[in-house]
């Protein structure tokens, strides 16, 4: 299919003369087109108010004049005037939302980075109070040996009972006691 453009200043010519319904033309349809166009002045896509002639009340009309029938002009609907919101309180809007949204991110992430660090020095103190309550557990189960027992019995002058002693309580039962060392 071949497509032939024309510039828009032919285009606009070639429309002026040629109706929209695409039905046949006359001379006398184009003098009206042309009337029309005359009485409602159009600037770009917007409709202008006509201008009307004012008479005077001084100027007395000619009585041999031909009287026309002047028939009120046509009303035509206009396309709406453009809606334009203010641009700035939205700009300002965006940006605060924006800076916002930017801000909240930086404290966000500062919190994270000093939560992260606190939670390295706790895991630290674990891990020292770990390695501390290892060791007091490994010196007690070192001190509750039968063999370091002993050797500190013998440094405090204790020596071992070689027979044992029992106590029969009134109730009848028997407690075993060690006796005196010989």
């Amino acid at each position: 299919m071949n497509v032939t453009t024309l510039p828009a200043s032919r285009q606009r010519r070639a429309q002026q003369g040629a109706p929209r319904s695409g039905g046949r033309t006359t001379g006398r349809a184009a003098e009206e087109i042309q009337q029309q166009r005359r009485d409602y002045p159009i600037d770009g896509a917007t409709a202008l108010q006509p201008e009307h002639e004012t008479t005077e009340p001084d100027v007395v009309p000619q009585r041999h004049a031909p009287e026309t029938k002047q028939t009120p002009p046509r009303l035509r609907v206009a396309p709406p005037a453009p809606v334009s919101a203010p641009r700035a309180p939205f700009v300002a809007l965006v940006l605060v939302l924006v800076l916002a949204g930017v801000v909240g991110i930086l404290v966000l992430n500062t919190r994270i980075a000093e939560n992260a660090f606190k939670l390295a020095a706790l895991k630290d103190t674990q891990q020292n109070l770990d390695r501390d309550e290892e060791r007091l557990r490994s010196d007690l189960a070192n001190k509750e040996s039968p063999v370091t027992l002993a050797s500190r019995a013998k440094q405090l002058g204790l020596v071992p009972s070689r027979t044992p002693t029992f106590l029969v309580l009134p109730d009848g039962t028997r407690l075993e006691m060690p006796g005196p060392s010989k």
